[in-house]
C-alpha cells in the first residue's frame, strides 16, 4: 500500500478528545518512520512508532540545538518568516542543548527533584491540593475545574519549589499560555518570552543578593551560573511545572468521566491510583510533538534520515503502538503502563516527573474521594480542548456536583 507524504502535521482530533489524529494512527501502522513535507517546503520526517521513538530519543546524534540546524516547524505559524539560517541559543534552555552544555546545566537540578527529596514533599504537596478542594467544595457549582483546581495546584506547587511569589502567578501564566499558542504570530510570542525572561531575570538577580529556601536561590548561589543561564532555567521549570500537570489533571478528569466503569473502580480502590496515574499518562500524553534535528545520516527503523533533517516525534502516537500495548486505545487502570513515553527518554527524560506523579496521585485521589457525584456540566462534545496549544489538554472543563465531602 503507498502512503502518501502529509503536507504539515495531521493535527485534527477526528478520532475523539483523548485519541492520536486518525492519519496519525494510519501512518503508524503504514510506515512507523515516514517522510513528511514541512509547510516550508522542508523534507523531514514523522516517527510514530514506540521502538522507534525511543531509539531516536536514545541517540544524541538526534540533537536538540537550535543554533546548528534549522529545526523546521512542521504547522503553519503567522508571521513566521521562512527560517534560513540556525536560531540562537537561549542561554539556560537546557532542553534546546546537547552535551556537554546540557550536562553541565541539568546536574545541577539533580539534587533538587530526586526521589527522596520529592518524597519528603509529599505532604506538602497533599496539603496544597486538599486546601484547593476546601476551596473548590465551597463554590455553587457548574464550574470550571481548569481555573479552579487543575491549574491553581501546580502553580502553587511551582511556584512554593523554586520561590516564585504566588501573586504573581497572572503575569507568568498569561505570558506562558501566549507562549504555547501556535496561531500566535511570532512577534507576540517573542514578547510574551521575553516578558517571563525579563521578569525571572529580576527574581534571581533578587534571589542572589538575598537567597531563600527554594531551588532558584539554591541555584543563584552557584556563582558558574549567569543570570541569563538562570532565568532560562527558572523559565523552563515554571513553564514545564505548571503547564503539563494542570492539563494532565483536567484532561484526566475528562478521561475519568467519560469511562464510568473505570472511575467507579478507582473511587472504591485507592490504591489502583498509582497505576491509574501511569495510565492516564500514556493514554493522554499532553506534552506529544518533539522536535529534533538529524546531525548526522542516521539509519532508524528501516529508514535513513539524512543529515539536516527535522524529525517530529509523536510520544502519542508511541504509547498507542500495538506492538508495545495490548488494546492501548482503551483506558485500562489495571495496565501495566510501565514504560510509556510521556516523560520522554533518554537524556532529555524529564526531570520534574517524580514531582508531577505526586502531584495527579494527589489530584486525582482528593478530587474523587471529595467529589463522588462530581460529572460534566456540559455535553462531552462541547468541552473546548487545546488543539491550539503545545500542550494539549482543555481550555475549560465546566464540572457539577450535587453534594461534596467537607
Amino acid at each position: 500500500m503507498t502512503q502518501t507524504v502529509p503536507q504539515g502535521l495531521p493535527m485534527e482530533r477526528d478520532a475523539g478528545p483523548f485519541d492520536p489524529p486518525s492519519r496519525i494512527t494510519a501512518l503508524r501502522e503504514a510506515r512507523p518512520v515516514s517522510p513528511l513535507l514541512f509547510p516550508d517546503g522542508h523534507e523531514g520526517w514523522l516517527v510514530t512508532g514506540y521502538d522507534a521513538v525511543r531509539q531516536l530519543m536514545a541517540d544524541t546524534r538526534f540533537s536538540s540545538r537550535q543554533d546548528i540546524g534549522i529545526i523546521h516547524v512542521p504547522y503553519e505559524t503567522p508571521g513566521m518568516p521562512v527560517q534560513t539560517e540556525p536560531s540562537p541559543q537561549t542561554p539556560g534552555l537546557f532542553i534546546s542543548m546537547d552535551p556537554p552544555d546540557h550536562t553541565r546545566l541539568r546536574r545541577k537540578l539533580t539534587g533538587a527533584f530526586t526521589v527522596k527529596r520529592m518524597k519528603q514533599l509529599e505532604e506538602q504537596i497533599i496539603e496544597v491540593t486538599e486546601r484547593q478542594l476546601d476551596e473548590l467544595a465551597r463554590l455553587t457549582p457548574p464550574v470550571d475545574l481548569v481555573k479552579e483546581f487543575a491549574l491553581p495546584v501546580p502553580s502553587l506547587v511551582i511556584c512554593e519549589l523554586l520561590g516564585v511569589p504566588y501573586a504573581d502567578r497572572e503575569t507568568f501564566q498569561v505570558h506562558s499560555a501566549k507562549f504555547m499558542e501556535r496561531d500566535v504570530n511570532l512577534e507576540d510570542k517573542m514578547a510574551a518570552f521575553g516578558a517571563m525572561f525579563g521578569y525571572l531575570a529580576e527574581l534571581v538577580t533578587s534571589k542572589r543578593a538575598a537567597p531563600g529556601e527554594d531551588i532558584l536561590s539554591d541555584l543563584a548561589r552557584d556563582d558558574d551560573l549567569t543570570i541569563e543561564e538562570l532565568a532560562g532555567i527558572g523559565f523552563l521549570l515554571l513553564l514545564a511545572g505548571h503547564e503539563t500537570t494542570a492539563n494532565m489533571l483536567a484532561l484526566g478528569t475528562f478521561a475519568l468521566l467519560e469511562h464510568p466503569e473505570q472511575l467507579a473502580e478507582l473511587r472504591a480502590n485507592p490504591d489502583l491510583m498509582p497505576g491509574a496515574v501511569e495510565e492516564l499518562m500514556r493514554y493522554l500524553s499532553v506534552a506529544d510533538i518533539f522536535l529534533r534535528y538529524a546531525a548526522e545520516d542516521i539509519e532508524l527503523g528501516g529508514e535513513t534520515i539524512p543529515e539536516g533533517s527535522t524529525v517530529i516525534i509523536s510520544l502519542l502516537a508511541a504509547n498507542r503502538d500495538p506492538k508495545r500495548f495490548d488494546d492501548p486505545d482503551a483506558l485500562d487502570i489495571h495496565r501495566t503502563a510501565r514504560g510509556h513515553t510521556s516523560f520522554g527518554h533518554g537524556i532529555h527524560q524529564c526531570l520534574g516527573q517524580q514531582l508531577a506523579r505526586i502531584e495527579m496521585r494527589a489530584g486525582f485521589d482528593g478530587l474523587l474521594r471529595r467529589f463522588p457525584t462530581l460529572e460534566l456540566a456540559i455535553p462531552a462534545g462541547e468541552v473546548k480542548l487545546r488543539t491550539d496549544m503545545n500542550i494539549y489538554g482543555v481550555h475549560e472543563l465546566p464540572v457539577t456536583w450535587t453534594d461534596a465531602a467537607i
